[in-house]
């Protein structure tokens, strides 16, 4: 699908859509549960629909009882079939590998797309020393694993990322019955490691952990309900583009946000305060309004997917921003240092990359063109927030992308005044 998005202001109020990292978490968490798991306001996106089907294929069953509430029971793994498919959800295959590794019997993992280029570091190095047999398996999916997992204490590198250690804390957590631990180095995303201690906490299974390096796993410690109550937070990931939007072209109110999440992608707030952007928060959400905006600087490391969107602020402050952590990019939907950098290009934005920072200094203007998104969805997100301020329309191809984070988006900002149209490839 092709999207055209005008140049124009954009105002009013939304509701920021359910966090897809913190659904996948819940469904994870509902799958190893024994009992009954009621989880209100869960993901609809693409990435959220593909980690619904994985743990019905590892034994949960589901029941829906409106657009945002499911119920799902559970007695633990208990595979339907030889394999899941992740789709071409990152943080789906590197979640549910370990978890499916609980299961006896041999399970394949699959992805499609762009996910079967993305690189499945660790799965090699420590499910084997977990009782872990990974076959067929060349550092990509799909790969095939056969347990059960042996709970023992292991040490792993998270330099790629903080997703399998993810997963290998929710397997463990539901397999040990001893003390055991988890040593950590070069961990990346921490405050994804923080979103998942919070969901195992809430299914009672409290985690400690010695400065991100050492998590210890005390099953005494743990209770067990027979119902949990998940309530999904919003994400800050696909907020982020509609308070940029407002930063840059008006104004708009996003409700639903927790300000004390611990979601990585909540650092858009301080670097819409060092913009000098007017920031507004209370009861009714964070509304955010168009003003001078200045240069900024951000260490990304942690919340790489802000990238995109950040690049598109940059290029509308005065003067040149610094954005660090282009090491975070290579293996995503897209290789984003390569198509931020086009998307930048093609806006006519001035930037350069060095070492591992962005550099970009703002325009009055951007440059109406045509944008490949890649089928990368947060491309699709940042060209069309930029087209706000371009002197002419832009085209984005592969808008339809938007649909493994935010089904809604366009829908979205066409309520609150874009002015969108759409032709079929």
């Amino acid at each position: 699908m092709q999207a055209t998005i005008n140049s124009g202001n954009i105002s009013g109020s939304l509701a920021a859509p359910p966090s897809k990292s913190a659904t996948q978490r819940a469904f994870a968490g509902a799958l190893l549960h024994k009992g009954k798991t009621v989880i209100n306001n869960a993901g609809r996106s693409q990435d959220d629909v593909a980690a619904l089907g994985i743990i019905q294929s590892l034994g949960a069953t589901v029941v829906e009882h409106s657009n945002d509430v499911l119920e799902i029971t559970s007695n633990g793994i208990a595979p339907t079939g030889p394999e899941i498919n992740c789709h071409q959800s990152g943080l789906c295959a590197r979640l549910f590998t370990p978890i499916a590794a609980l299961a006896s019997c041999a399970i394949t993992v699959k992805g499609e797309g762009s996910l079967l280029h993305r690189p499945m570091h660790g799965f090699n190095e420590v499910l084997p020393l977990l009782g872990v047999s990974v076959s067929a398996f060349n550092g990509f999916l799909p790969c095939t694993v056969q347990g059960p997992m042996q709970p023992k204490s292991a040490m792993m590198n998270a330099e790629s990322g903080s997703q399998f250690l993810s997963g290998l804390l929710f397997a463990l957590s539901s397999c040990a019955h001893e003390p055991l631990s988890i040593k950590v180095s070069g961990l990346k995303s921490k405050p994804y490691i923080d979103l998942t201690l919070d969901m195992l906490k809430r299914f009672g299974k409290p985690i400690a952990h010695h400065d991100d390096k050492e998590f210890f796993i005390y099953p005494a410690l743990f209770t067990y309900t027979p119902t949990v109550t998940i309530d999904v937070e919003a994400d800050w990931s696909s907020a982020a583009y509609l308070l940029v939007a407002g930063a840059i072209a008006c104004s708009i109110t996003v409700s639903h946000l927790n300000i004390d999440s611990a979601q990585a992608d909540r650092a858009i707030l301080d670097v819409l305060e060092q913009t000098g952007a007017h920031v507004l928060i209370n009861t009714d959400g964070i509304t955010v309004t168009k003003s001078r905006l200045r240069a900024f600087e951000l260490d990304a490391t942690h919340c790489p997917d802000l990238f995109p969107v950040l690049a598109i602020l940059a290029a509308c402050c005065d003067g040149e921003s610094e954005i660090k952590g282009l090491h975070r990019l290579f293996h995503k939907e897209s290789n984003r240092a390569e198509s931020i950098s086009e998307m930048l290009e093609n806006f006519a934005v001035p930037f350069s990359l060095s070492d591992d920072s962005l550099f970009v200094t703002g325009v009055r203007k951007l440059q109406g063109t045509v944008i490949d998104s890649y089928h990368d969805h947060r491309i699709a997100m940042a060209a069309a927030i930029a087209a706000l301020r371009a002197n002419s329309p832009v085209d984005i191809m592969h808008a339809e992308a938007v649909n493994k984070s935010y089904p809604g988006f366009f829908d979205d900002l066409i309520s609150c005044g874009v002015k969108c149209t759409f032709i079929d490839d």
